[in-house]
């Protein structure tokens, strides 16, 4: 008897797993076992290690040819899917998009987006690559991408970075920046049809380098000079100060000035290596601030005797190309900000300092002129009127 009933549960214990098995045999997918009901067939793919994702092309190494189906199961309607390309290396900045999803009248949308910063909302857009017959289904909570990419001749080796996120109405929102979302990206070798994962090693080392260029700008043109300005404006009034405020005023604008070129040399470097990435701007910006800081640099060796006819020249064109190296610098400091779009902390943090060194200048202004207007009373108004006008002085090098 015991015997009779140990047989019938081991039979139904192995009629279930069975059944288990089966199941998850049906549900965990390959790609080479996939028939696309538009017939269309690819010679090659892969399964990609996470999002339930899955490439599948056909490559003409010799023209450069490359036909893809994209697919990616477990979609839901309310979501994007994409596959894209990094031209140059691993990572999301500077990779060429094919996007998809569902729209809410029922139509399934599909177009190119450059990816040219983090958080991107997937704006549509040309690609630095050919790209044709490019259309999108979705059936079964399964999204495909078709299209065809006109590469280099010979391109062997792709970055590919394949990503979902949620919609906001009928537009992308930012996806997860956690788990598989952050592990989506590796290379895919197009003639043996291997591919490799990325750690998202690549990609943390420039974003490494872009805080580093941030942080050197943001620093240099963004604080320092500034603070140099400030040196210069108001030190000069204390008499006891006497032409310290000048070396300090130099040493302060020639540091500002050294980092900054450290961190604009940065930025070119990385302009330079993020082919595809499109920061004209930011990047005009930061080129017109390099060129006035060098003309700062270049005013000190060509600053004339305070009692030169040409003094006064030299200081109105001293003072409106500092000024004008701030105010760019402040501006495409935060133009920086969108782009990198850090922890709300460091802007906050940028932001503060700013507001701090504008309430030390207006305090500092309103010192100076009631100083101004006490000494003027006392006979001795002549001089430091002058001298916070920034023409002479006693012993005070004004209008650097």
């Amino acid at each position: 008897m015991a015997e009779r009933i140990f047989s019938i549960v081991l039979g139904r214990w192995s009629l279930l797993m069975c059944m288990i098995l089966s199941s998850s045999s049906s549900y965990a997918q390959t790609c080479s076992k996939y028939s696309f009901s538009s017939n269309r067939v690819f010679k090659s793919c892969n399964d990609l290690p996470v999002l339930n994702a899955y490439i599948h092309y056909n490559y003409d190494s010799s023209s450069g040819k490359l036909e893809i189906g994209y697919r990616q199961t477990r979609v839901s309607s309310s979501q994007w899917v994409s596959w894209a390309v990094n031209p140059t290396e691993q990572g999301m900045v500077g990779s060429q998009a094919l996007v998809a999803y569902r729209q809410p009248d029922g139509k399934i949308r599909a177009y190119t987006s450059p990816i040219a910063q983090y958080q991107t909302t997937l704006a549509e857009g040309n690609l630095a690559f050919d790209v044709s017959d490019l259309t999108a289904t979705y059936a079964n909570n399964e999204m495909i991408i078709f299209a065809t990419l006109g590469l280099q001749n010979g391109t062997t080796t792709l970055h590919q970075v394949w990503q979902q996120g949620p919609l906001s109405g009928n537009a992308p929102t930012i996806h997860s920046t956690t788990g598989p979302n952050v592990q989506s990206m590796g290379t895919l070798n197009l003639v043996s049809g291997q591919t490799a994962t990325s750690s998202g090693g690549a990609a943390n080392s420039k974003l490494r380098k872009r805080n580093i260029h941030g942080v050197l700008n943001a620093v240099s043109w963004g604080l320092l000079m500034p603070i140099g300005v400030i040196i210069a404006r108001y030190l000069k009034v204390f008499k006891s100060a006497g032409p310290a405020w000048f070396y300090l005023h130099v040493s302060c604008q020639l540091s500002a000035y050294i980092v900054g070129v450290a961190g604009w040399a940065t930025g070119i470097k990385l302009g330079s290596e993020s082919v595809g990435v499109v920061l004209k701007t930011h990047r005009t910006l930061g080129i017109v601030i390099f060129c006035l800081g060098t003309l700062q640099a270049f005013a000190l060796l060509l600053r004339p005797k305070p009692d030169h006819k040409y003094r006064i020249y030299w200081n109105f064109y001293h003072h409106s190309v500092g000024y004008a190296t701030i105010i760019l610098s402040i501006i495409n400091i935060y133009r920086g900000f969108n782009i990198l779009k850090p922890d709300n902390k460091w802007k906050q943090a940028y932001t503060g300092c700013i507001i701090v060194l504008v309430c030390v200048a207006v305090v500092l202004e309103i010192f100076t002129w009631a100083l101004v207007i006490k000494r003027k009373k006392s006979g001795s108004g002549e001089k430091i009127s002058q001298s916070v006008n920034g023409s002479n002085g006693n012993n005070s090098r004004q209008g650097v």
